[in-house]
């Protein structure tokens, strides 16, 4: 849908500094439309908001953020999407503070797509990327749109997985629609972008500050069903999508890891709260009465059954191990422990972490 006349009065009043969408729902409380708020007198302004943002809003427009963002919006993908328009996501609507305008570049229909959000850590372990990938990629083969925060790690993983095969995702991003954060992620933002959507309430220019994350957080949650949490120390950001999530009625998911790991204390935590533990998709797909699609189940490649291998895998668990303790536990020499270690690594079986540390991956 393009950029319209009736859209205007949303985005210059979005665009007044200081204004935030908690005082732009005072307006439109009181005075019903974005047009009527800005053409108010300032005694008449002041009886709904501050006298400091009353000022603001008599004062000249910011025209040339306006005119910069009309701009934008002039690309075929770009959209603005406001509170007074019949696609805005119904889902977002529901929850306390909805954003006035969301700033869209991709598919506009996705808004209203049924919706997951997929969560975790920026650190994780080899075994949570194949979760995160595995996950999302039966969960969009399936009809689901995956949801994400584009943040490398748990995020990325989420995203590649949902455009794997002719899934959906949308990235909700903590900066303004025309930045990427992180810079090493801009390729997978261009393809969500011809092939999914990206979303942010934040206007053209707003860069990556700590403050807009745990508000992008809502809208991750507030577009979804459900979100997915897949690994997560005690005090990561996902932690803060989930409260969201529990905050705004939606169901609430967690994968289960080792009890060694503190990337999944935050995981273990949700479900001693009442999260659904799920081992594989199908189980959230059940919860919303979608019929699954096909396994997801990361593949493995295959392995020469040669002796160390053989004797060496039982004693390799999803708990990381280094080589010494491997060396107790099999009976092994050094040097054949590294051999069988090398074959795993190479069939996609282990993964090597920092620290000279292996896990189990399949």
């Amino acid at each position: 849908m393009p950029f319209t006349s009736d859209q205007e009065p949303w985005l210059a009043l979005s665009l007044v500094p200081e204004v935030g969408g908690q005082t732009v729902r005072k307006l439109l409380f009181a005075f019903g439309t974005p047009d009527a708020a800005l053409r108010k007198s300032r005694d008449e302004l002041e009886r709904v908001i501050p006298s400091r943002q009353a000022s603001r809003l008599v004062a000249d427009p910011p025209q040339a953020a306006i005119d910069a963002t009309i701009a934008w919006l002039t690309h075929d993908l770009h959209h603005l999407v406001t509170l007074g328009d019949a696609d805005y996501p119904r889902l977002l609507l529901e929850i306390a503070d909805p954003p006035p305008v969301l700033y869209l570049a991709g598919q506009r229909h996705l808004l209203g797509a049924l919706a997951l959000a997929v969560v975790g850590s920026r650190t994780p372990t080899p075994q949570g990327l194949d979760n995160a990938e595995a996950f999302s990629r039966a969960l969009s083969e399936a009809g689901m749109t995956i949801v994400s925060g584009l943040a490398e790690g748990i995020d990325a993983a989420a995203h590649r997985g949902a455009l794997a095969e002719q899934g959906s995702t949308i990235g909700v991003l903590g900066t303004g629609p025309d930045r990427v954060y992180p810079a090493r992620n801009r390729d997978l933002a261009e393809a969500i972008r011809e092939r999914g959507a990206l979303i942010s309430e934040f206007a053209l220019g707003t860069r990556a500050l700590p403050g807009n994350f745990p508000r992008r957080n809502r809208i991750i949650s507030g577009l979804s069903r459900g979100c997915l949490v897949v690994e997560a120390a005690m005090k990561s950001g996902s932690l803060i999508t989930a409260r969201c999530a529990l905050d705004q009625g939606r169901e609430v998911f967690a994968i289960p890891g080792s009890i060694h790991s503190p990337l999944t204390k935050g995981c273990h935590a949700l479900i001693k709260q009442g999260a659904k533990l799920v081992e594989s998709a199908v189980d959230i797909l059940e919860e919303f009465g979608v019929e699954a699609s096909r396994t997801d189940t990361p593949a493995a490649g295959s392995v020469n059954d040669c002796p160390e291998v053989v004797r060496l895998l039982p004693h390799i668990g999803y708990d990381p191990v280094d080589v010494d303790a491997l060396c107790s536990r099999s009976g092994l020499p050094p040097e054949a422990v590294n051999a069988g270690l090398l074959a795993l690594e190479l069939a996609g079986r282990i993964a090597l972490l920092p620290g000279g540390l292996y896990q189990r991956r399949v």
